[in-house]
């Protein structure tokens, strides 16, 4: 029997939650094969949804990195007339002859893909207990639009077995991430999910409740907003640290680009006790322009996370090209398409517990997710001049769909100043 003071998933948290509107199971490693000493890092995802009454269908996507080449390859299957395979009273999904199985702490998994020649065949060992986002606060309910989801992971795992490429076999070890999500959310529409409307107010109501709870107004001397930020997308890091510690990131943008964050960043030093800091701020070190659409998407990323007497101040950078994968929406006015730009990275920082100060480094996985806007990239930054220095407030506008920037300044300290500029651009 499980003791859901320490373990609080159960066998049915893990299996499938027919009929949700969405539910997905996905795993994430670094990896290295032993005869020849490279790095890999490895994604894969089970995916199945219910469009309507009967109108199923399932995915199964898998990207391998190679960390040291700096290339990727792809497998995407998809069926929009079948959900995923799975076993009633048993944790066993699978798409063709991809599949994850078992219970908690041991899953086992195999991976094919044709078309690279790739096979990946894993066993998973879970070091730490699984873990609910928001557990404290709403036991791992989120809301998304409408409608809402729940979303549990187990963020270190070991792993142990061979990747066969080019028919030629390697011997694999490393660490892993596991996940299983499931609810009523649909990306194509986020805002038609209305039968289950007073469980998503309330899901939304506790977590506003928990964030100000976490936050003392103050102005900031920056905020910046953009289109691609809206609540529909957002970022997610998964960092393994050098000292054995473990680290997630998930932040629902609420069109932010700089400034506070509406997430959460998940701390664990042993793999049985996780702090989840809420009063988070962050802001996009460097950014990259899609290959496919217009938005631009972080490739490094800092936080700083407070907690009482605790800080912790992190940068996320991505080291390899990024993979771009690409969800399109058929019939919709404002949206395009779902994109996840992923890659492999590093991790640096510094941890505080109010007397010591221990330096971080790692590696980290980071995926910035969004819903593309048809009206592309639009951002507005806010500058406030705040005493001593002064008093006043910049607006710096950059809109492509308009074609223009916008840079106007009022300032009323220490001698009142009003500048205003304008300029058309190219798109």
């Amino acid at each position: 029997m499980i003791d859901r003071d320490k373990n609080p998933w159960t066998p049915e948290d893990e299996r499938e939650h027919y009929p949700s509107v969405m539910e997905w199971w996905a795993v994430e490693s670094f990896l290295k094969t032993i005869e020849d000493d490279k790095r890999w890092s490895l994604k894969a995802v089970f995916t199945e949804w219910l469009n309507g009454k009967e109108k199923n269908g399932s995915l199964f996507n898998l990207t391998l990195f190679d960390i040291i080449k700096n290339k990727h390859y792809t497998c995407y299957l998809r069926n929009d007339k079948k959900k995923l395979e799975t076993i009633k009273d048993k944790f066993d999904v699978r798409y063709n002859d991809n599949f994850i199985k078992g219970s908690y702490p041991n899953y086992e998994m195999s991976f094919n893909d044709e078309k690279n020649n790739i096979q990946i065949h894993l066993n998973y060992q879970a070091e730490s207990l699984p873990r609910w986002i928001g557990q404290e606060v709403t036991d791992g309910w989120l809301p998304m639009g409408l409608g809402f989801y729940r979303y549990g992971f187990i963020p270190k795992c070991k792993i142990s077995g061979e990747i066969i490429i080019n028919n030629k076999n390697y011997h694999v070890d490393g660490k892993g991430y596991f996940e299983h999500v499931w609810g009523d959310i649909w990306y194509d529409n986020p805002l038609s999910n209305i039968s289950n409307l007073k469980k998503t107010i309330s899901v939304y109501s506790k977590l506003i409740n928990w964030w100000t709870r976490n936050h003392k107004f103050r102005i900031p001397k920056s905020i910046k907003f953009c289109t691609e930020n809206n609540p529909f997308g957002y970022d997610w890091a998964w960092a393994l640290l050098d000292n054995g510690w473990v680290v997630y990131y998930g932040n629902i943008l609420l069109w932010i680009m700089k400034g506070p964050a509406a997430g959460s960043l998940i701390l664990s030093k042993d793999g049985k006790k996780y702090e989840e800091f809420c009063n988070i701020s962050f802001k996009y070190n460097k950014t990259q322009l899609s290959k496919n659409f217009d938005f631009y998407y972080p490739i490094e990323i800092e936080i700083n996370a407070e907690k009482e007497k605790e800080k912790i101040h992190l940068i996320f950078k991505k080291t390899s090209q990024s993979r771009e994968y690409i969800s399109r929406f058929t019939g919709r006015k404002y949206w395009k398409c779902f994109v996840i730009c992923e890659a492999p990275g590093t991790v640096e920082g510094y941890y505080y517990d109010g007397e010591k100060k221990t330096k971080l480094t790692g590696i980290c996985k980071i995926e910035p997710q969004r819903q593309v806007s048809v009206i592309g990239h639009n951002t507005l930054q806010i500058d406030f001049l705040k005493p001593p220095q002064g008093v006043g407030v910049s607006f710096d506008i950059d809109s492509h769909y308009f074609k223009k920037k916008i840079f106007t300044k009022i300032q009323l300290a220490p001698r009142p100043k009003i500048k205003f500029i304008f300029e058309k651009t190219k798109k």
